[in-house]
């Protein structure tokens, strides 16, 4: 299995996230579990990415050119690819991977999950996509998708989807058992 991670290239001020994504690093490598991430050397992008290597995983990076300075480059991934802009990098992290998950970080990371996710509704793919709430990260934003069901404008079964969880095995497990609802505009 390849998994998209999305995630802040910051670490956060709570030394909770570092020590959860290091834990998801260390389960993803010893279950074979590769991961797709941004590329970069920064923040929980680093701390993922060597985590994964560490215990002798795999990891693919995906990173802009005009990111490739900034971010820093990671020297020591399995593969590296270097595209053209954010759209590029989003779309092949897409194509790679078999399930997405966003863990903590800004906005690019909700920019990024949230994007994945509306194309699982539309049907531009059926892959799964989730939150790992480390210590109720995502609380409020599992609440505001629950108001938007609530208010009609998002139906349950697209609700439902989404996963949300916050150890390794359980996320691996919810990724495993995943049937993506039907397309929201198939009749």
């Amino acid at each position: 299995m390849k998994v998209a991670v999305f995630c802040g290239s910051s670490l956060g001020h709570s030394k909770e996230y570092e020590n959860a994504v290091i834990e998801l690093g260390a389960y993803f490598a010893q279950n074979g579990i590769e991961v797709i991430y941004g590329g970069g050397n920064v923040g929980l992008m680093r701390v993922i990415a060597d985590s994964v290597l560490a215990f002798g995983g795999k990891v693919t990076g995906v990173i802009p050119t005009h990111l490739e300075q900034k971010e820093i480059a990671h020297p020591d991934l399995t593969k590296l690819y270097v595209v053209k802009d954010m759209h590029e990098r989003k779309a092949k992290m897409a194509e790679l991977a078999d399930a997405f998950v966003a863990l903590p970080g800004g906005v690019g990371t909700l920019e990024e999950i949230f994007e994945v996710y509306t194309w699982a509704q539309i049907g531009l793919h059926r892959k799964p996509c989730a939150f790992y709430n480390v210590n109720g990260y995502y609380d409020l934003m599992i609440e505001m998708i629950a108001s938007m069901r609530n208010e009609g404008f998002v139906k349950a079964p697209y609700v439902e989807m989404l996963i949300e969880e916050s150890q390794p095995e359980a996320l691996i497990k919810a990724f495993e058992c995943y049937e993506a609802p039907q397309e929201k505009w198939s009749n």
